[in-house]
């Protein structure tokens, strides 16, 4: 039998501390080096840009001198930053996450999101002086999606790399290009330079899986059948079972810097009556609890609608179509994995 709570009644407390050690690679990425990389041969640049990240890393930790000499001594040879552009499954995480294993620390990885939460959570000035004393800051899913987060970007890198951080990021955009079809990026052309400035550039070629199409979902399973399936897959295992709309209300009442704190130990979910969402700001926080969970490699069994369905069409054409489309294709794995234990 598997032993079962409520994320619903979950509304954990974390403190500065545990939200800066929660900055590092998930599980996926927990154990990969750059000679665990395999570049495509057909790819050049794939095997370019492992060299290019072991040369970065080697720099990191070298004497960047204190304040008087930034302010008086010559300017580095490179910018503060490097910057992986290439499209899906090329391995710009997996190479992420080897120049944070390969760094001396303290360190941070975390994706796009998890930064502007952690702004949100501490306030600004509070995140400046948290990472301002780290050697090397890994922004992985780097992307812009309205004109508040490219300021608070631009002013949180430009700072970091002030003070002597090395910065690291991915993004299947240029950073000049960031913000292009979500708002009306020439107006905030100064903050995407800034951001653009602090990183040297580095292509990673390869198939674009975003053109191989989503994966089918599953058909959603019957609510007369989820507790039989559930204590069969599950057994002896920790699951959290809640009505899906019931969470999405829950969800609005914590901040995304705790969901990972929130499914803590949790070895499976259950959703009853999964619908279709039709609010923009309770989907942004469902996909970062998606990206959340599919970081755990949590399975996933639910009924209602699949969850090709699980946004409107207009979400997914709209300015946040990566974000979605990115949770449907994790929620869709987790769901393979616990139907039918295909790997995610």
């Amino acid at each position: 039998m598997a032993t079962v709570e409520h994320l619903t009644t979950r509304t954990p407390r974390v403190s500065v501390e545990e939200l800066l050690t929660g900055l590092r690679p998930s599980a996926r990425f927990g154990e990969v080096s750059f000679s665990s990389y395999r570049p495509d041969p057909s790819q050049p640049t794939q095997a370019a840009a492992v060299k290019e990240l072991e040369a970065f890393g080697d720099g990191i930790g070298a004497s960047a001198g204190g304040l008087l000499s930034r302010l008086f001594g010559s300017k580095p040879a490179t910018r503060a930053g490097i910057y992986l552009d290439g499209g899906f499954g090329v391995g710009k995480t997996h190479l992420l996450a080897s120049l944070w294993h390969a760094a001396p620390g303290p360190k941070a990885f975390g994706t796009f999101v998890e930064y502007t939460n952690l702004v949100g959570a501490l306030s600004f000035r509070k995140t400046v002086d948290a990472l301002s004393s780290y050697k090397l800051v890994c922004i992985d899913e780097f992307e812009l999606d309205d004109p508040g987060d490219t300021v608070l970007m631009s002013r949180l890198m430009r700072e970091l790399a002030d003070a002597g951080v090395k910065l690291a990021a991915t993004s299947n955009t240029l950073p000049g290009s960031l913000g292009e079809g979500r708002f009306a990026a020439v107006d905030f052309q100064r903050e995407i330079q800034v951001l653009a400035d602090q990183f040297d550039v580095v292509r990673i070629d390869g198939e674009d899986y975003r053109h191989r199409g989503l994966p089918a979902a599953p058909a959603p399973l019957e609510n007369h059948e989820l507790d039989a399936r559930m204590n069969a897959e599950f057994d002896g295992g920790l699951v959290a079972v809640d009505d899906f709309g019931a969470l999405l209300k829950h969800l609005a009442g914590v901040h995304p810097s705790r969901y990972r704190q929130l499914i803590d130990g949790i070895d499976g979910v259950v959703w009853k009556d999964v619908h279709t969402i039709e609010s923009q700001a309770t989907a942004l926080r469902f996909v970062v609890l998606a990206d959340r969970l599919y970081d755990r490699d949590v399975p996933i069994l639910a009924s209602g609608v699949p969850f090709d369905r699980l946004f409107t069409e207009e979400m997914m054409g709209g300015g946040y179509m990566k974000k979605y489309f990115r949770a449907v294709s994790r929620l869709t794995a987790l769901a393979r994995e616990g139907q039918t234990h295909e790997p995610s």
